[in-house]
């Protein structure tokens, strides 16, 4: 008779083989995961050569964003795809009819299923209960995002610029300049904020003190915290940081250096 001990372990090394074998066929069977570019009946593929006749530009920053580095292996229409159709579909018909926005074409301005088809996880985002409007069809993803243009690999530091930016088309008053700034925004907007959506109230990352305390939280001694040489053991005991009654102004202050009104 075999030891209790001896069984749990081979029961836990089955599991663990188990599962390292799900995660090895998972990696391997990865194309089928892969969608085929949107569907134009009756339309073949030109290629990008064709596109650029009419739309030089755009197809001229294409080529250096990340989305123009996806290589599709194999054959098929995912390879036949490639480039400017894998969002917009085939084009011969859009080019015979001599161009025109939507004709025989897919906008993704106007249809984000064009973006969802591979950026699954941000359309789980805009389904939850706070976010962007982009599913309801009051906002598109071209408002935040250019797919031809470089912020998709610009460095960290010129990008945030461009973020903040981004925000700023619609929410001023929070990205406004202050005379006590928040430096948090130096780092964007999505240091707090999921820009896609959230669980939590404005799209915040945490509902809680911990959203601040990531940053601003030090322990002076087992149980207490300490921020600015000041303890805070029982004020963050009292709601968040912004809704306690401290800094309610979060993304900065023209009269006050703690962030208050």
């Amino acid at each position: 008779m075999k030891h209790p001990k001896f069984k749990a372990t081979v029961i836990i090394a089955g599991l663990v083989f188990g599962a390292a074998v799900i995660v090895i066929i998972s990696c391997s069977t990865v194309e089928r995961v892969m969608v085929p570019p949107p569907l134009i009946k009756g339309a073949e593929y030109v290629g990008m050569e064709t596109c650029a006749l009419c739309h030089e530009k755009p197809a001229k920053d294409f080529k250096h964003t990340g989305h123009a580095r996806i290589q599709i292996p194999g054959e098929g229409l995912r390879v036949e795809g490639q480039g400017c159709e894998a969002c917009h579909g085939a084009g011969s018909l859009h080019v015979e009819a001599g161009g025109g926005r939507s004709t025989f074409i897919v906008d993704p301005g106007r249809d984000p299923e064009a973006c969802f088809q591979c950026h699954l996880e941000t359309k789980a985002l805009f389904r939850l209960q706070y976010n962007h409007p982009v599913i309801e069809g009051r906002m598109s993803c071209m408002d935040c995002h250019d797919p031809h243009g470089q912020d998709i690999f610009r460095p960290k530091g010129m990008f945030v610029a461009r973020q903040n930016e981004t925000c700023l088309q619609c929410h001023r008053e929070q990205a406004r300049p202050h005379v006590f700034e928040h430096e948090a925004l130096r780092e964007g907007c999505t240091m707090c904020h999921n820009p896609h959506g959230s669980i939590n109230e404005k799209l915040l990352l945490e509902r809680d003190n911990n959203l601040c305390l990531k940053c601003h939280a030090q322990l002076a001694a087992p149980g207490t915290v300490t921020i600015g040489d000041f303890s805070h053991t029982a004020r963050v005991m009292q709601g968040t940081c912004w809704s306690a009654g401290c800094h309610t102004a979060v993304h900065g202050s023209d009269i006050n250096a703690h962030l208050r009104y």
